[in-house]
């Protein structure tokens, strides 16, 4: 009789978790953070500006469930009806930018900015560069957007990285001690999304090896990241 190979244990594959209470406010995003929890902005409308795994996208999904708002790509304007989406009357769009040099996708804004104004409507952006950045070509969609207010979110901290790790790890019920957050902080990508994707794969391998998770593997892991580069 042959026998089967052992399977392999996998990772519990866990959704983002996204809602106000997994946000962990820090120094670097409390502007941000009490802004979209204000929710009164001048003229409605809002920028967020901050680099990758700066906690954007966590606060646009924390507006838009607070709010009722409709949350959208901004690739998803170039199909767009801008009169059906204004009609939500609060609306969020990530990554920003992405209209820019889209005629059909900046006028699609435009309209969907004046739609919302008129109504006395809310609009949230989110990029990783100010408005003045973007490069759109439309120059009454840029006047309004710059007019907009516009609030920088940092790098993160240490102190926001060991929170956010040891949240990561807790949600995977898993215990770390203490010094495998140290050793991590200076030796990670500093964003979330380098601690979500650090702690995915440290979780995977310790379950390969069937050991917990520590400094030894930890040090493993980072040392075969360097091996594929």
């Amino acid at each position: 009789m042959t026998r089967r190979p052992a399977q392999m244990p996998m990772p519990l594959a866990l959704p983002p978790r996204l809602s106000r209470a997994d946000f962990v406010p820090a120094p670097c995003n409390a502007q941000a953070l009490a802004m979209i929890e204000q929710g009164n902005w001048p003229a409605g409308k809002l920028v967020l500006a901050g680099p990758e795994g700066s906690g954007k996208t966590h606060l646009l999904h924390i507006w838009a469930t607070a709010e009722d708002a409709l949350l959208l790509d901004a690739a998803a304007l170039r199909a767009a009806a801008p009169e059906a989406i204004a009609a939500k009357g609060a609306v969020a769009i990530d990554a920003a930018s992405g209209i820019a040099g889209d005629s059909d996708a900046e006028t699609a804004l435009f309209h969907l900015h004046n739609l919302l104004a008129a109504q006395g409507g809310q609009l949230l952006l989110a990029d990783r560069a100010p408005v003045r950045d973007w490069g759109l070509r439309l120059p009454d969609l840029a006047s309004r957007l710059q007019a907009a207010a516009h609030v920088a979110l940092g790098q993160p901290d240490d102190a926001l990285l060991a929170a956010v790790l040891n949240k990561l790890f807790a949600d995977r019920q898993v215990s770390v001690p203490d010094a495998l957050i140290a050793y991590l902080l200076p030796r990670m990508t500093r964003s979330l999304a380098a601690a979500q994707e650090l702690v995915k794969r440290l979780d995977a391998e310790a379950i390969a090896r069937k050991k917990p998770i520590s400094v030894r593997l930890a040090a493993d892991v980072m040392q075969m990241s360097l091996d594929l580069d």
